[in-house]
């Protein structure tokens, strides 16, 4: 294992969140707040508990799970994506760096400042409402897999993306509208049946209840099914990696 080659990509990685600080965690966290004030405080002062916790505390693991994948995604899909678009990406492939190292110190990097951002978002979330967490072994658990599960997905986005809108293409257009829609502010219980299951097939929502039942231990799915997806979407993304770098698909000319 070449670890002079992983630490030096990651902390290359990790030192350009700090270059841009307001826009990686300041603005995230903002952002979310407003929605803590907003549909906390302000919409859900008006609308009951909800599987036995206030609105407030319910949507905590929607918002996080929100973050969590947006940023895992975009970090690392703009990691990889930027030495292709500079071209100095054949160095890295001609350097004494193996596949493994070369994913390794991306996604590690992109999935490192995801959790870091969840883990303030966290921390911002218990001066609105109060919180509990039943499984923190689980919680962290979930956390981390989700985190490297899609960042693997923005690594793999960041290989197939030939310019700066197809980069953000799958985030705008894919991820986000499938978190809102995964139960992130709402429990799937309380769609209608037909909309229930149409709700299943988005894997999101397996994502979130299983997150959700980490901090209250209540869920909309089994908290089985959710391991079981999250390490399903683990598998697929690590094959899909593997394959594109063995082959050079859109790597090599």
């Amino acid at each position: 294992m070449n670890w002079h080659a992983v630490r030096a990509i990651y902390f290359f990685e990790m030192a350009r969140t700090k270059r841009t600080l307001l826009q990686s965690v300041l603005a995230p966290v903002i952002t979310t707040s407003l929605y803590f004030v907003v549909f906390g405080a302000a919409i859900g002062a008006r609308i009951p508990e909800v599987e036995g916790v206030s609105y407030g505390a319910f949507i905590v693991p929607g918002l996080i799970m929100l973050n969590l994948l947006t940023q895992s995604v975009s970090n690392a899909s703009f990691g990889i994506f930027f030495p292709k678009f500079s071209r100095t990406i054949y160095e890295l492939l001609s350097a004494p760096v193996s596949h493994f190292e070369i994913v390794l110190s991306y996604v590690g990097a992109a999935a490192t400042k995801a959790v870091i951002l969840s883990v303030i978002i966290l921390a911002t979330a218990t001066f609105f409402v109060p919180l509990r967490i039943e499984h923190p072994l689980w919680m962290v658990g979930f956390l981390l897999l989700t985190a490297v599960s899609f960042s693997l997905l923005g690594f793999i986005l960041g290989i197939w993306a030939d310019n700066f809108e197809k980069l953000q293409l799958v985030p705008l257009l894919i991820i986000t509208p499938l978190t809102f829609l995964g139960g992130s502010f709402y429990s799937i219980d309380m769609l209608p049946a037909a909309w229930r299951t149409v709700s299943l097939f988005n894997p999101v929502v397996y994502l979130v209840s299983g997150f959700r039942w980490s901090f209250y231990g209540t869920a909309d799915v089994g908290v089985e099914v959710s391991l079981a997806m999250t390490l399903l979407f683990l598998a697929v993304f690590v094959a899909i990696a593997t394959w594109m770098l063995r082959t050079g698909y859109r790597l090599k000319p």
